[in-house]
């Protein structure tokens, strides 16, 4: 089956490279114009920021994989989902609301309510809140990617990696674009973008999109689709330049999401994708951002002093069926108690950061950065279920509970207070004229508090007594993570490099109450995670640059990781930590100029995951951590061609397999490999675009997410967990106008 279907993407590859090399008649080319297509002879230099300074990307001794402003427009990148696919060890679990996804780097693994495994930066501002990276990618002029620890230079959660986004910059002149499309839910996209300058010293930059769908997954039940979307999301840049030591950049941005969720299966296996949606209450999922930020450089002959200030705010309401997510009548809990249930879940988040570093010159033999940060976080969640009173409508309960019975049963509510701060520094040095040595090192301490805000009457019975509303727990978590880094150029095509690495991500808490669930593992309370890890790797360039390679081989060892668990009593979701876990694993990475306009991508990535240690269970030891996928490969094939003087034509295919997934520490179930493939075919007329697209082109049927279920209702044993069908096969057009 695997070979069908990456057979059927070679040749739909194929058919459609056959059209572009098609004898079409192209006019003489003006001498005048810029250097066509047919005069490249080699892949184009990549400039990335992975080290705080510009580097070409052959010279940082760091796996990072970069998506340049073209990659993104071919490869129809819009999604963090996007360019995940793209990235060798590297996945995204999408769940069914949206402030929900999981990244996982080279098996570090992100759960529900937990810190992000990796740094999100945008446009050098760190993203405060996990909620925040599902989000439309508008108006973007890069991307990088960076494996392994990066917490001296990227801050706070880079346990894993980090991901650094650069929007277009405001400009000189005006310009602006409008894309206007339809996809096959069917459902529409608008976006734009506009700039130019206001004064000579200021300039400005807008970028807005409107996404809405009918959606892909049918409800059986309603007879309507579960998941229709609707996404509005706008930015506003201001760039000041009053002189050439000084530079104030201004983000506003804001983003409202509106869905629906909670439309689960119940079964026993991930590979089960035979059960219909079925739940009678459609359920909303409200998701607003709103965010602001400042960047200051103000440069002096020691160097650039730099600030970073930020405000975000965040909330998001969800609502819907209950357990076992079926029509009243045909529910497990109308068959025992002649009732059913829904259920509701409000998160409401502020936090305010601030940064200041230092940056030496980057001309010198001794290069340094220094800085500190700051970040202040309110946080309020609450969960609970309501009586399913059949009218397809769910209380959307936020900071009140309903009255008890009438319809609340049950509520749970906690406020949290953080701040956590860092201090860090990075030291590079050239030892001799192709050696340079790096050291690092980061400070994070993160004082954490929880207040219970639960009304007494909805303190679960085992805690009366124990719990009661206004208790407050306090912890914090704090560590040193150094890193070390040996590059060595044995020509200025390649580069050999060795590291250690240590990351570390702050503990937390479960909702009060949750510990007396009696659910293996899981307590009030969940640790932290470090990460140790050692890395060797290569780059190198060949055939005058029509050729590049990389490979790396990294081990880790990772005490503290996450696993995950929903309570459907409380309708909590909740953390346990594993005390030890190994990872080990691989990655080559390809590109080639195979002929003029014709490029060649492969990406292979293989991650072994040992569990060590476990509390939770003695049986989990040697098993597979939770979200870890074994491999990940990505073969891309690219051909552009010129039809005329501004006119060209072009196609791009990507065919990803996804390996053996395993979601629980147990290793119950293990999801089959994922193949999919991806199709884009487009011309480009300077002034204007065309593409049509399509994704999952083979219509693979599988789950995106399976998480334990209760083992004791209605009887022992794994029969109730909850599965996410992923999206099936989806077309569609997009027409591109630039002013």
């Amino acid at each position: 089956m695997t070979m069908n279907k990456w057979g059927w993407g070679l040749v739909l590859t194929g058919v459609s490279a056959a059209l572009c090399l098609a004898p079409f008649d192209a006019p003489a080319q003006d001498q005048g114009q810029p250097q066509s297509l047919e005069s490249d002879t080699s892949l184009e230099e990549i400039i990335v920021t992975a080290r705080k300074r510009d580097e070409a990307v052959i010279d940082v001794p760091v796996a990072i994989n970069v998506f340049t402003a073209a990659d993104i427009e071919t490869a129809g990148i819009e999604r963090p989902q996007d360019f995940i696919d793209l990235t060798p060890n590297m996945s995204l679990v999408q769940t069914q609301n949206q402030g929900t996804s999981f990244v996982t780097v080279r098996g570090i693994s992100q759960a529900r309510n937990s810190e992000p495994s990796v740094a999100v930066l945008i446009d050098g501002v760190l993203m405060v809140n996990p909620s925040q990276f599902n989000q439309e990618l508008v108006d973007i002029e890069s991307i990088q990617v960076l494996k392994g620890p990066q917490g001296a230079l990227y801050g706070r959660n880079a346990i894993g990696g980090a991901i650094i986004v650069n929007t277009r910059r405001p400009t000189d002149e005006f310009e602006s674009s409008i894309t206007a499309g339809y996809e096959s839910g069917p459902g529409q996209r608008l976006r734009g973008s506009m700039s130019g300058p206001i004064t000579d010293t200021l300039k400005y930059r807008v970028a807005a999109s409107y996404f809405e769908t009918d959606g892909y997954i049918d409800n059986a039940f309603l007879g309507e689709e579960a998941d229709p979307f609707r996404d509005v999301s706008t930015r506003v840049r201001l760039l000041w330049e009053p002189s050439d030591k000084f530079t104030a950049d201004l983000r506003l941005n804001s983003s409202q999401v509106d869905t629906q969720a909670l439309y689960f299966n119940i079964t026993e296996s991930v590979n089960d994708t035979s059960l219909p949606v079925r739940v009678n209450n459609p359920g909303v999922n409200e998701r607003d951002m709103y965010g602001v930020s400042l960047k200051m450089d103000y440069e002096t002959g020691a160097g650039t002093l730099t600030s970073v200030s930020s405000y975000d705010t965040l909330k998001e309401i969800l609502t819907g069926d209950q357990f076992d997510f079926l029509p009243i009548e045909d529910s497990v809990l109308f068959a025992f108690f002649r009732s059913d249930q829904a259920q509701h879940q409000f998160l409401d988040v502020e936090a305010v950061s601030q940064e200041l570093r230092f940056t030496s010159p980057a001309g010198q033999r001794v290069r340094w950065i220094a800085g500190v940060y700051g970040i202040a976080t309110d946080r309020f969640i609450s969960t609970g279920n309501v009586f399913d009173l059949g009218t397809g409508v769910v209380p959307q309960v936020r900071r009140r509970p309903l009255p008890a019975f009438n319809p609340q049963f049950t509520y749970l509510a906690d406020s949290q207070d953080n701040f956590a701060w860092a201090v860090f520094g990075n030291v590079d040095f050239d030892l001799t004229a192709k050696m340079e040595m790096s050291l690092a090192m980061r400070y994070d301490r993160d004082e954490r508090e929880n207040t219970t805000e639960t009304p007494a009457a909805f303190i679960p019975g085992p805690l009366v007594g124990i719990a009661f509303p206004g208790q407050v727990r306090d912890r914090t978590w704090d560590e040193w993570q150094p890193k070390v880094t040996l590059r060595y150029k044995p020509s200025d095509s390649s580069t050999l490099y060795a590291g250690f690495s240590r990351g570390f991500r702050s503990g937390g808490f479960n909702q009060t109450g949750v510990g007396s669930a009696g659910i293996a593992g899981v307590e009030d309370l969940f640790d932290a995670e470090t990460a140790d890890t050692y890395e060797i790797g290569a780059k190198a360039e060949f055939l005058e640059r029509r050729l590049s390679a990389s490979v790396n081989v990294y081990h880790t060892r990772a005490e503290g990781s996450y696993f995950f668990v929903f309570d459907p009593t409380t309708s909590t979701q909740n953390l346990g930590n594993l005390e030890r876990v190994d990872y080990q694993g691989v990655e080559l990475e390809l590109k080639a100029l195979l002929a003029t306009g014709f490029e060649a991508y492969l990406g292979l990535g293989y991650t072994d995951s040992e569990i060590k240690e476990s509390s939770r269970a003695p049986s989990d030891v040697g098993n597979q951590a939770p979200l870890v996928s074994e491999y990940s490969a990505n073969l891309g094939l690219q051909y552009r061609r010129p039809l005329g003087d501004e006119l060209s034509m072009f196609v791009r295919s990507d065919l990803e397999a996804i390996g053996p997934t395993w979601f629980y520490p147990d290793n119950f179930t293990e999801r089959d490999p994922v193949e999919l493939v991806n199709l884009r075919l487009g011309l480009d007329g300077g002034a204007w675009s065309a593409t049509v697209w399509g994704k999952n082109l083979t219509d693979e049927e599988y789950n995106a997410e399976w998480s334990p279920g209760p083992q004791f209702f209605p009887s022992p044993g794994y029969t109730n967990n909850f599965v996410f069908k992923a999206l099936p096969r989806r077309w569609g057009v997009d027409l591109t106008y630039r002013f």
